[in-house]
């Protein structure tokens, strides 16, 4: 599946690289919102306790408590997705978390109508869903996992979409040292190089297809200028920063996989029983050869595998050997 699937197109008429949000990162948002309204429930019920507790009391029958109820049911299932949609930008507390956002169709920020909208449908066929719970979710789930945009039936219905708001990065490894500067890479004093610099330069190596100059060059330079005061002997040849940072973090690297296998080597030959041996396959006994019984046929006899060659053995061979004739 493509990175940029959402199909939307800038004034420009240039494709956007915006991915859609897929249901399992929209069920992990609902979960972290479901948490949140059960908070905003349990503040609710406690506010309206220290009102009623401040009423008179023929003034709280059983009527008043199944309005604020109802209230409270409302403003937590359908005013909690609307006001924060509409306040903060498209994104609840889930979807801040995991990194979506609510949009239009067609890419533009959702409206006070679609989000009241989609709340509702939401509310009324998907989750808690009023209308045939169960139908209503399995209608939900298969709607989600066959629209090309991964939309719920409250996003057709409002004309919204939910898109994720982080961009994809793709692993690169890092560049390896040149062999021009292999030699001087394994002479180099990096007891000075501390870890903090080092990350900094890992980071770099692997961020900087994604920088544009000048501010690629001015990283390098700046990254190098650090790491160059720190080790010894300089570089004997002129090279990029770029090239220079990653000899010295490859050969930082060689000597910690070289110093692990010199520490696994010590603690295999102190306590062999802490390191794990391969699997042995478990042998097989040869079945005992029946005897023949009268009147059967006699087994078949087996072919005569020939022995291979020895090979000539450098030393003198003793004057007898059993089974055959000396000549001596």
């Amino acid at each position: 599946m493509p990175w940029s699937d959402a199909g939307l197109v800038s004034g420009e008429a240039v494709a956007l690289e915006i991915r859609v949000a897929r249901l399992g990162s929209r069920v992990l948002a609902l979960l972290l919102d479901v948490l949140t309204q059960l908070v905003a429930a349990l503040i609710l019920a406690v506010l309206f306790a220290l009102l009623f507790a401040a009423l008179p009391f023929e003034l709280v029958d059983a009527a008043l408590n199944s309005a604020t109820g109802t209230l409270g049911l409302a403003f937590v299932l359908v005013g909690y997705p609307v006001l924060m949609e509409r306040f903060n930008n498209g994104q609840t507390v889930g979807k801040l978390a995991v990194g979506l956002r609510v949009v239009s169709a067609d890419g533009g920020p959702v409206g006070l109508r679609q989000s009241l909208t989609r709340a509702l449908v939401g509310v009324a066929v998907e989750w808690p869903g009023l209308i045939l719970p169960l139908v209503s979710w399995v209608a939900g789930v298969t709607v989600m996992l066959t629209d090309r945009r991964g939309r719920r039936l409250g996003d057709l219905v409002a004309g919204t979409l939910v898109v994720h708001t982080r961009t994809a990065s793709v692993w690169r490894p890092v560049p390896t040292a040149v062999p021009a500067l292999v030699t001087w890479a394994y002479t180099l004093d990096l007891s000075r190089l501390d870890d903090s610099l080092a990350l900094a330069a890992r980071q770099y190596l692997a961020r900087v297809h994604r920088f544009v100059e000048p501010a690629r060059s001015r990283l390098a330079r700046g990254l190098w200028a650090e790491i160059a005061a720190v080790i010894t002997p300089p570089p004997p040849l002129a090279a990029p920063e770029t090239v220079y940072l990653a000899a010295v973090l490859g050969e930082r690297h060689r000597r910690a996989v070289q110093r692990l296998g010199h520490t696994r080597a010590i603690t295999a030959a102190l306590w062999p029983e802490l390191v794990a041996s391969p699997p042995t396959a478990p042998i097989r006994r040869a079945a005992p050869e029946s005897t023949p019984q009268a009147g059967s046929n006699p087994p078949a006899a087996r072919p005569a595998v020939t022995p291979p060659a020895q090979p000539a053995a450098p030393a003198v061979r003793p004057a007898t050997v059993t089974g055959e004739r000396s000549d001596a």
